[in-house]
């Protein structure tokens, strides 16, 4: 486990980046990383951070939001359009939803308060792991519109159409589903990362977000919905 810059990676071990300034803490997570073969490096604060970002490729960020320098909210706003399918997962002290819902609109893909269950600590890192895994093309196109997943770039009828992070992920996994159509439930698990609440309509809202940038100006309709199942993007 190292401090710093990382060193060599072991091939097809999961390399993890973990930032936070608790040196126990994160001596902690790291031998409990390192326990179940991740190849773990670490790093006390923004800077730190950025340069091992800049340096390696990493399958899985931990990131506290607490930091010294440079809060992890900054931190993740600044690295996630490089990284846009590098799954990050926020560790936080912080009890209010405020903090979560900035955390997950700032691109974290799940939130754990502190303390943790170490059981349902590393659940949650084998999700994000397995879907970082996925198979998929840098750039996927439906009709007119294209998206470019490593460029973090839209485009429609040759517009480009600047999203935000959810944005972006909501419309990357409708046109990763393309024709068929996915239900809230689904959206919001593999979108948010979260169970789906019935009693929200954060899922709606995003859709609709989404719908006014990729739909509003073209008399073809991409986004639809689909009564009592949820939506589906179709080009037919």
């Amino acid at each position: 486990m190292s401090t710093a810059m990382p060193t060599g990676l072991i091939e097809q071990t999961p390399q993890i980046l973990v930032v936070e300034d608790d040196l126990p803490l994160a001596s902690f997570i790291g031998e409990r990383l390192e326990s179940e073969q991740y190849s773990v490096d670490l790093a006390n604060d923004g800077p730190v951070a950025t340069e091992a970002l800049n340096n390696s490729k990493y399958d899985l960020v931990i990131l506290d939001l607490n930091l010294p320098t440079v809060d992890g909210i900054t931190l993740l706003r600044q690295f996630r359009p490089a990284h846009p399918r590098m799954p990050v997962l926020v560790l936080t002290g912080r009890s209010s939803i405020e903090d979560r819902v900035l955390s997950l609109d700032a691109g974290a893909d799940d939130c754990m308060n502190k303390p943790f269950s170490l059981l349902e600590f590393s659940a949650r890192v084998r999700a994000l792991l397995r879907r970082n895994y996925e198979p998929i093309e840098a750039i996927s196109t439906v009709g007119d519109l294209t998206i470019d997943r490593r460029g973090y770039r839209v485009e429609r009828g040759g517009k480009e159409i600047n999203l935000t992070f959810r944005e972006f992920s909501l419309l990357e996994y409708l046109i990763r589903n393309a024709r068929r159509p996915v239900s809230r439930s689904e959206l919001m698990e593999n979108v948010w990362n979260q169970p789906f609440d019935p009693s929200t309509n954060l899922v709606d809202v995003y859709v609709k977000y989404v719908r006014d940038k990729v739909d509003a100006d073209f008399d073809f309709k991409l986004i639809r919905t689909m009564r009592g199942v949820g939506y589906v993007l179709s080009d037919e």
